[in-house]
């Protein structure tokens, strides 16, 4: 049932932002920062340069940041001249605020700070720790809300920014940034960077570690440790074949080039669409490309996320559902559309699964998060309940008409920040009335408004898995996997087959499928997750090693928190303790933080 189009919240406020921003707005950063890896610390400064609104003039006397357990050593005008100044708790979630104290001729400020070993936004990893085994690391991550933890601003996706850096690295290492990268590396450790596009302040990064480079096309390239960078260029050659698909859609790519760093195995996320320097985790490398849609996710992220924004978190399915949607056109341009529509079929899947087990409240489009950790907007309503709304605007609008309104859509958009109701504003007004036979308000109120599925949808179907459903069938009838025909399947079916396979399965079978398919043993890491929760809810044990070993290893999200869930549930509270105890420190702050409230620790 939907709800209405109106409620108590104010759909302009940030509920996870103290800043003021909508009175006293940062424009641009300069900062100055120096690694110190003994300290695990980032020390230095931040000049902030704002503006004012004209038409809140009566609340100028104050800029209000959001930071997180920082250690603020002074605040000044761009003269030198002290400023007064104040830390307020505003909570666990949202860490504090800092009151400055400014008048109207003041336009810049100057904080000097240093970060906590324990920042949230930050990992500091060892030497024994990364590939090399030889160098420590470190690396950002400030989606949702942990640039604050590095940074004192205004923490807001409202609040877009340029900036520019130099980053002081005393230990030969290099330092890259969400901004221009230069493959060349300084004599004097010292990195400049400038970001002269206005950015939502969660795409704000910084890494440093051992890193080496290497072109994939004219305008993309890799940077990752040394012994991992043929394998991650060679899986990731495709890249500017997917750059010029998406521009064909919607429009030239606006952040000159797109690099990307593959990161050590704890980075907590497939990728993070930081423009000019998205993010990947390894677990990507899988060796056949089967995995590479999370490139073409971060970037169709440079129009759908990063030229196009969310203001609030409540409103993060205006990034991942069209961007989810775009991954599927641009898959389905460089690989073909029995892969495209494999991808949209597990992505209905893993929704469907999820519908299951989330209170309906949570499945509308926008996220129920004003008063929660923004970190559970992302779910998969978020992203494959958007997508497979964004598609069925495709389908009733037919695709030329649709890709009109996708380019349109985006410029008009462009370097802004949009809720929710400014979306359904702009439909009402610039789409409905030119197409009244293909989507009524009221249907286009349902999809984003209203709890779980709208009642006509009809959900995406492949006929490349009719061979899986016979498999599947099989198995029901205890036929041994030796006997299943899989000779030709995709890693999608063996994704779509592990998914689908009954919730109650004998010891015997689950033998027989570990020995015949060596899943326990599997390189691909969505295979391997997929089989661990099949594993677990039947309590077969055998998996309880390599299912060990791989908590340990790897700190995505994606499959760290939904194993330590079904480990829960299944009753193994013991090697849950045990496991975590073993791996909570390769896991970066943000996840510990969320597996901590888990699993009470």
């Amino acid at each position: 049932m939907a709800t209405s189009l109106t409620s108590s919240w104010d759909h302009q406020y940030d509920y996870h932002s103290s800043a003021n921003a909508d009175t006293v707005c940062v424009s641009h950063l300069e900062l100055n920062l120096e690694v110190d890896f003994s300290a695990k610390q980032l020390i230095g400064q931040v000049t902030l340069y704002f503006d004012l609104n004209k038409e809140s003039s009566s609340q100028h006397g104050q800029l209000i940041l959001d930071c997180r357990d920082l250690t603020l050593i002074s605040v000044s005008d761009l003269q030198g001249q002290q400023l007064d100044f104040s830390l307020v708790d505003v909570g666990d979630i949202l860490g504090q605020k800092l009151v400055i104290q400014i008048n109207q001729s003041i336009r810049a400020v100057t904080v000097h700070y240093a970060t906590s070993p324990h920042a949230q936004g930050l990992q500091w990893l060892t030497p024994e720790q990364t590939l090399g085994k030889q160098q420590p690391y470190l690396f950002s991550q400030s989606q949702p809300i942990n640039a604050r933890s590095w940074i004192p601003l205004q923490d807001t996706p409202k609040a877009r920014v340029t900036f520019d850096a130099t980053i002081k690295v005393n230990n030969g290492l290099r330092a890259v940034m969400s901004a221009l990268n230069n493959p060349q590396m300084p004599k004097d450790g010292i990195f400049h960077f400038v970001m002269d596009k206005p950015i939502p302040t969660h795409l704000l990064a910084l890494a440093v570690g051992d890193l080496a480079f290497e072109a994939t096309g004219p305008r993309s390239g890799i940077y990752t440790e040394p012994a991992m960078l043929a394998s991650a260029v060679k899986e990731f050659e495709d890249t500017e074949a997917m750059i010029e698909v998406a521009e064909s859609l919607l429009g030239p790519y606006a952040w000159q080039r797109y690099d990307m760093i593959v990161l050590p195995p704890s980075f907590p996320f497939g990728g993070m669409e930081n423009p000019m320097l998205a993010f990947m985790t390894p677990t990507l490398i899988a060796g056949d490309k089967s995995l590479v849609s999370t490139v073409a996710h971060e970037l169709a992220h440079s129009w759908t996320g990063n030229l196009v924004s969310n203001a609030t978190w409540r409103d993060l399915w205006l990034n991942e559902g069209f961007t989810t949607y775009f991954t599927n056109r641009i898959v389905e341009a460089v690989y073909g559309k029995e892969q495209a529509d494999l991808e949209w079929v597990n992505e209905y899947t893993r929704l469907e699964s999820e519908m299951q087990s989330v209170d309906l409240i949570d499945q509308t489009l926008p996220a129920n998060v004003q008063t929660r950790d923004p970190n559970q907007a992302f779910n998969r309503f978020t992203y494959d309940k958007a997508s497979m709304f964004v598609h069925e605007l495709e389908q009733r609008f037919g695709r030329e008409s649709f890709d009109a309104f996708l380019f349109q859509y985006v410029t008009h958009f462009a370097f802004k920040a949009i809720t929710t109701e400014v979306f359904m504003a702009y439909m009402l007004q610039h789409v409905l009335p030119n197409c009244p036979d293909k989507l009524s308000e009221v249907e286009l109120k349902e999809w984003v408004y209203g709890e779980g599925l709208p009642h006509w949808f009809v959900p995406p179907s492949s006929s490349s898995l009719d061979k899986v459903h016979l498999a599947l069938m099989e198995i029901e009838h205890k036929k041994p996997a030796k006997m299943l025909n899989v000779s030709d399947w995709r890693v999608h079916h063996w994704q779509y087959f592990l998914n689908q396979l009954p919730q109650v399965i004998s010891q015997e079978q689950l033998l027989d499928l570990d020995d015949t398919f060596l899943f326990s043993q599997s390189k691909n890491a969505e295979i391997v997750c997929d089989w661990f929760r099949v594993a677990i809810r039947n309590h077969y044990d055998p998996v309880l090693e390599p299912l060990s070993a791989f908590l340990i290893s790897v700190g995505r999200a994606k499959f760290v928190k939904p194993l330590y869930s079904e480990l829960l549930v299944a009753g193994y509270k013991q090697e849950v303790e045990q496991i975590y105890a073993k791996a909570r420190a390769g896991y970066h702050p943000s996840l510990q933080v969320q597996l901590d409230k888990l699993l009470s620790w």
